[in-house]
């Protein structure tokens, strides 16, 4: 990454679509090229603008993945009582996004998604990830001066974050740097992310922080994604009732 603010301009694959449309297909500019990438449109006064991050490639995760899909859902379904526009894209090699898998870089795909709905909506931003997703989006979090995004991602919801998983451990060291407000949401029957570990990782997180962990859930939350999904709106709500306070 080159110094100062590295900027990608979005580029559309197609014409922007009428407002009263529902959802966008389009390539926005990555750092290895295009990103394949969806717009849940949201209300027009909506408060915050919200990226949803997917799990791991080569185990098959994408931008359509179920975890994904519903915790989009919360985001942006007026029935939960937010109704933010969402973007979610394909990491890089992923889908009809260009470039390859690296494990690491794609936190700067992270950081061209956040840039693309800054510069789309202007207004503060929620960063979701799941699995690898939730991985590269705390990974994200000390190069977003760099992107020009400091200070717009205002708070981030980690699901199934993984301390080791295939054959590999996840380390988190920006943790005890990142003050804004985070939400760790696990089964507690999750392979990637035992208990015990989590907690020793939430642990080290800065305040303010939330550990929640579902009962008898595991890391794709099988058979409980409506939980998981009242998990999440449970906590945007109080987030933003704090935030309408200060």
């Amino acid at each position: 990454m080159v110094s100062g603010m590295t900027t990608y301009p979005a580029v559309a694959s197609v014409p922007s679509l009428p407002s009263g449309s529902l959802l966008r297909s389009f390539f926005l500019r990555g750092p290895e090229g295009r990103l394949e990438a969806l717009l849940n449109h949201g209300a027009a006064d909506a408060p915050y603008a919200a990226l949803v991050c997917h799990p791991h490639p080569l185990g098959g995760g994408n931008l359509h993945n179920k975890v994904v899909y519903n915790a989009a859902k919360v985001l942006n379904d007026p029935s939960f009582g937010l109704g933010w526009p969402v973007l979610r894209f394909n990491f890089r090699g992923t889908g009809l996004s260009q470039g390859e898998h690296d494990g690491q870089a794609e936190r700067e795909d992270v950081l061209a998604a956040l840039q693309w709905l800054q510069q789309e909506y202007n207004r503060p931003l929620v960063a979701v990830g799941f699995s690898f997703g939730a991985a590269m989006t705390l990974g994200a979090w000390p190069l977003l001066p760099s992107a020009g995004v400091s200070g717009k991602v205002r708070a981030m919801a980690l699901l199934g974050l993984p301390t080791a998983a295939a054959g590999r451990d996840y380390s988190y060291p920006t943790l005890p740097d990142c003050a804004v407000p985070k939400l760790f949401l696990s089964g507690d029957h999750d392979n990637f992310a035992p208990a015990a570990e989590l907690r020793e990782v939430f642990a080290t997180a800065a305040e303010p922080k939330t550990l929640q962990m579902l009962p008898g859930a595991d890391h794709f939350f099988t058979g409980q994604l409506e939980a998981m999904q009242s998990a999440l709106a449970g906590w945007l709500t109080a987030f933003l009732a704090k935030e309408n306070v200060q």
